[in-house]
């Protein structure tokens, strides 16, 4: 690994890189915080994907790639003197220092989840009304559901057993059903948040990252109906055409592949 006197000549390499890119590249002198905001979204979802497929060469890739962005965005605030990457890098160490009292400080703790109730608790000393303030509003709604819970678990609104929160689940797919019978289609949907709701937090009772778990079953997915199509094209014939018992046994051979 480099040393941190390398660390630090890759990081200042980067930003000299910069300056040059912003002073006289006709694509990067354009940009604006609101014309990179898309592709920084897209970068993350990239490094999302690195992870997921545990590919730890466009891992590193992706994080260049994101700190790029970081970069960006301070070389364009200092240009109008709001801030600049100095800026940036202490605002997080404050705010680490300071969200960190068991280490920088006197306050003892004995888990994580007492980091946890602590780091929510100083947020709300800092001034926040509210410590659902952190979720940002546009998150996609799995994402923003597992981070409400979080947050509000945090704080100790919380229950105390996973059994419980299996409980909540199987009655929200009760009340589901019950609208379907009745086929009201606006309290449908509303049921049929309250079980997506119900089952996110029942997965972090689990200890299971919705998102990734999800994700992982798209992949899955993916990589069979895919083994289908080539099989499909193998024997000449075309989906719409098979019968679902012919697909089934495609199917059946990329679930043990």
């Amino acid at each position: 690994m480099n040393s941190r006197e390398n660390q630090l000549k890759s990081f200042d390499r980067l930003l000299t890189i910069m300056d040059e890119l912003r002073s006289q590249c006709p694509w990067d002198k354009k940009q604006t915080l609101q014309s990179l905001r898309h592709l920084t979204i897209e970068e993350t979802y990239e490094l999302g994907d690195a992870i997921l497929d545990n590919n730890l060469d466009e891992v590193k890739k992706e994080l260049g790639d994101l700190l790029l962005h970081i970069v960006f965005y301070a070389k364009i605030g200092s240009e109008t003197n709001d801030f600049d990457i100095a800026d940036v890098a202490n605002e997080i160490c404050d705010k680490l220092i300071n969200r960190h009292p068991h280490i920088y400080g006197d306050v003892k703790v004995m888990d994580e989840e007492d980091v946890k109730r602590n780091w929510e608790n100083l947020k709300l000393k800092e001034g926040k009304k509210s410590v659902l303030e952190g979720v940002p509003r546009s998150l996609p709604a799995l994402v923003k559901a597992s981070r409400i819970q979080d947050k509000v678990a945090g704080v100790g609104f919380d229950w105390e057993e996973p059994n419980q929160v299996f409980e909540k689940v199987k009655e929200e797919l009760e009340e589901l059903q019950h609208e379907v019978n009745e086929e009201n289609q606006d309290k449908i949907e509303s049921e049929f948040g309250d079980v997506l709701f119900s089952m996110i937090n029942y997965a972090r009772f689990l200890k299971v990252n919705p998102e990734d778990a999800l994700e992982r079953t798209n992949k899955k997915f993916i990589k069979r109906f895919q083994y289908l199509e080539k099989k499909a094209i193998e024997k000449s014939k075309s989906l719409k055409d098979m019968t679902l018992s012919e697909m089934d046994v495609f199917w059946e051979e990329a679930k043990k592949i």
